[in-house]
């Protein structure tokens, strides 16, 4: 019998560029070295039935997409039943699918892990129908899916990322035009991510505010998104003022990565934090306290990435020091905060596909 398919999609780490994917701004992000693998097989019926290897339960939903997503349970399903309703919207036929789940990406960790079963998700139901999709195709209805499921409005940086990676690359994205650039990350530089021991859902959070917020500064100006505003515009105005700044250190930062200017790094990340902490107010004391503890133990800079209320930071730094600087940093931050800090060194990896 000729094996099931199996389509992977990884998680990403943003190094900048936070809160501005939904302005149509510009983000440096990272496909990581983890990722969520789906084992595809056909079913005679018009059924999708998906389970995970991380949660209890079945997931059992009609092809067609007619089930509602945020009905669906168990409730780690409802991104399976997005992804179905979308792909229906978009002309896939409603062939039946058994899904089998698997994941080495953290979850509530603020690396993408919701994006990364979507993407996977989307891939196999795409390839057991003969329905076809282009990257970008592919991202938009993983970002369309979130919306459904969740009722998160998030932008389009994860899904982008996970879709359009590149081993031992960043990825410098213009989330207007859904154009990418690979930039090579220099051998000596190594990417350290720290989760800082605070669980982070974006359902509940202060999220949907924040960007509410944002944009109504946007709205305030006559402007569609911030993309288009100017710094003297948003001087005064603290959401405005990230949004435009954050944007500027993006484009500074991704020429850094072109130069192999090091040195360059570590400030333009240090500031994001800082905007995000104190314009954006997407920060809490742990992550700040994080932030601080791999920059004394060495880092080159650090910044929460995602969404920030808790979840994970990213640091840079010399890749003959990473470890060290791990064990330093984690030991400071448990001492501050009584919590229990996880470390990984993440590499670049490459985007979503069938591996089977």
């Amino acid at each position: 019998m000729k094996p099931s398919p199996t389509f992977r999609a990884p998680g990403r780490v943003n190094l900048i560029g936070g809160q501005v994917d939904y302005h149509e701004g510009w983000v440096v992000s990272l496909a990581i070295d983890r990722d969520v693998r789906v084992r595809a097989t056909a079913r005679a019926d018009a059924r999708v039935i998906a389970r995970s290897a991380a949660f209890d339960g079945a997931v059992d939903i009609a092809a067609d997409g007619s089930d509602d997503p945020p009905a669906t349970r168990p409730d780690w399903g409802r991104a399976i039943a997005g992804v179905t309703r979308v792909l229906a919207e978009l002309g896939r036929a409603p062939v039946g699918v058994e899904l089998a789940i698997s994941s080495n990406v953290p979850v509530g960790a603020g690396l993408s892990s919701s994006a990364a079963v979507e993407v996977a998700c989307a891939l196999a139901l795409s390839d057991v129908a003969g329905f076809a999709l282009n990257g970008g195709e592919l991202a938009r209805g993983a970002q369309r899916a979130e919306h459904l499921a969740t009722g998160v409005p998030c932008g389009i940086q994860d899904q982008m990322t996970s879709v359009c990676g590149r081993a031992g690359h960043a990825m410098f994205l213009d989330c207007r035009m859904l154009e990418v650039e690979h930039l090579p990350l220099p051998p000596e530089l190594s990417v350290l991510v720290v989760h800082s021991g605070v669980p982070r859902t974006l359902e509940g959070s202060p999220y949907a505010q924040r960007r509410a917020e944002s944009e109504a500064v946007a709205a305030r100006l006559g402007l569609r998104v911030l993309r288009d505003a100017t710094p003297d515009q948003v001087r005064e105005i603290p959401r405005g003022r990230h949004a435009v700044t954050e944007m500027e250190r993006v484009h500074a930062f991704a020429e850094a990565l072109r130069g192999r200017d090091l040195d360059a790094l570590g400030p333009l990340m240090l500031a994001s934090h800082a905007s995000s902490r104190d314009d954006m107010e997407v920060s809490i004391p742990e992550l700040d306290a994080l932030v601080e503890c791999l920059v004394e133990a060495g880092a080159y800079g650090a910044r929460l990435t995602g969404a920030g209320f808790g979840g994970c930071v990213v640091a840079l730094g010399p890749v003959q020091s990473t470890g060290a600087i791990a064990d330093r940093a984690t030991e400071q931050y448990r001492a501050r905060t009584g919590l229990e800090p996880t470390a990984w060194v993440v590499r670049g990896s490459a985007g979503a596909n069938r591996s089977g």
